[in-house]
């Protein structure tokens, strides 16, 4: 999980106020302590620190809590919006036809974060065209040639390498897609901010007129994430800024919260190797994650864009919660759970399960469902349709076809049976279903049929 030693650290501040038996002073005073220690190790800045905290015992100790909240409640409630407040500076990048310019300094990922960027916005029905104007690096268009072609994005560069002139290319790949509702352009970068670099900036937004000037930035570099894009902001009019690498750094929130008192909002965070692993920033649903609240609204939008294009995800929901959820709706979503990065990753984005992360055998469970999947394999459609048929013979010859034990076979009919309960149990529970439409933003799960046009949840 992204910053996972920070959400341990804050988990642990909530556990503290929750194990509490009253609220006072003393309280307020140690959990501020708490939350100083754990925001200093994950590189946040003293004085962004000092003030969060000076904010967190104003409140906790002169506001009211609100009707029917309780004193542990309206504290936990001020630390998360106080955590909101230090990371939120702006709106999310929007999902429209538009022109996006991407720049930054040496080895920060911008052309990883190209096909990223394409693969997400191809993944919301949007044409992409990449335009390679990066004519220092050797290897930049023939990497971006490769990342074009894996998430299904066209390419215009020079592929001799040849060509110096970015403004050039930049122009003729405008040009080149016009027909195309993004267009993404990797540029250049140096080791510094220095003259020749702004001035190609300036030259190649002004030939294409971007709608987007977005700096990529490396998170390894902390705080001085914080003046890397105030300097480029003064220099190129940076509208956005992606933070990238947040899974292999504890200074992720140093990099976050410094970014966050500048002018540029910081649009995406990239948060894995794989091309899928790119996601649009809203601290919101970033710190309901981090302090173990979850986020369904993610874990919906994630999965929508999951299921194959021929999958009826609204009939598919509607079965699980009237009972009638088979196998064939199962085999479904291990296919789309596959697709959707790590268990791990995942369970991040259920409420409560943070604490329980150690605790999971991720590696084994993967291995398990990929052979749940195979058994799935081997069965006629018929018998992943009406499951109950698949007794004695029909047990054995599918377990033959997978080539794994019969018992494996048994094992996955429970699983079925299991999920197949607590479907039905989920339906006819009331208070469950409150809770669900409460973190799903409110939506009443009989009303799956919005279920697509989910954008944010209540947290």
């Amino acid at each position: 999980m992204v910053m996972d030693g920070l959400g341990k650290s804050l988990r642990g501040v909530l556990d503290r106020i929750k194990g509490s038996s009253t609220v006072d002073e003393d309280l307020i005073k140690e959990v501020c302590k708490e939350l100083q220690r754990a925001l200093l190790q994950a590189d946040v800045n003293v004085q962004l620190v000092l003030r969060l905290t000076g904010n967190v015992r104003e409140r906790a100790l002169n506001e009211k809590p609100a009707a029917g909240r309780s004193a542990k409640e309206h504290v936990t409630r001020i630390i998360y919006e106080e955590l909101v407040a230090l990371l939120k500076n702006g709106e999310p990048l929007e999902v429209k036809p538009q022109t996006i310019l991407l720049v930054g300094l040496y080895g920060q990922g911008k052309t990883t974060t190209a096909g990223k960027l394409a693969n997400y916005f191809i993944k919301k029905g949007l044409s992409v065209g990449l335009i390679g104007a990066d004519v220092y690096r050797p290897a930049a268009y023939d990497q971006l040639k490769q990342l074009g072609d894996k998430v299904g994005a066209e390419v215009f560069g020079d592929p001799t390498h040849q060509e110096k002139d970015a403004v050039k290319i930049a122009r003729e790949g405008m040009e080149r897609f016009r027909d195309k509702k993004v267009r993404i352009i990797d540029s250049s970068g140096r080791h510094a901010l220095e003259d020749d670099l702004i001035k190609e900036i300036t030259d190649i937004a002004d030939a294409t007129d971007p709608d987007e000037r977005i700096l990529v930035l490396d998170s390894q570099v902390g705080q001085q994430a914080g003046p890397q894009a105030d300097a480029f902001n003064k220099a190129v009019g940076v509208t956005g800024v992606i933070v990238t690498k947040m899974d292999g750094t504890s200074r992720g929130g140093g990099a976050l919260s410094a970014v966050a008192t500048t002018k540029a909002r910081i649009v995406f965070i990239g948060t894995g190797e794989h091309i899928r692993d790119l996601e649009p920033f809203d601290a919101d649903r970033f710190i309901s994650r981090l302090l173990g609240m979850g986020d369904l609204a993610g874990l919906v939008e994630m999965a929508k864009d999951s299921f194959d294009e021929d999958v009826d995800v609204e009939e598919m929901a509607r079965r699980m919660t009237s009972g009638k959820y088979t196998l064939s709706d199962m085999y479904t979503q291990m296919k789309a759970l596959g697709k959707m990065g790590t268990l791990q990753k995942i369970m991040g984005l259920l409420p409560g399960m943070s604490k329980m992360s150690d605790k999971i055998d991720y590696e084994a469970t993967q291995s398990r469902l990929s052979r749940y999947r195979i058994i799935m394999d081997s069965m006629t459609a018929r018998e992943k349709d009406e499951p109950s048929i698949i007794k004695g013979n029909r047990i054995d010859r599918i377990a033959v076809g997978a080539g794994v034990p019969a018992s494996e076979v048994r094992d996955l009919l429970k699983q079925y049976n299991n999920s197949k309960k607590t479907m039905s149990a989920v339906s006819k529970d009331r208070k469950m279903r409150r809770q669900l439409a409460k973190q799903m933003g409110g939506m009443d799960p009989d009303a799956l049929k919005e279920l697509k046009d989910i954008e944010g949840g209540e947290k």
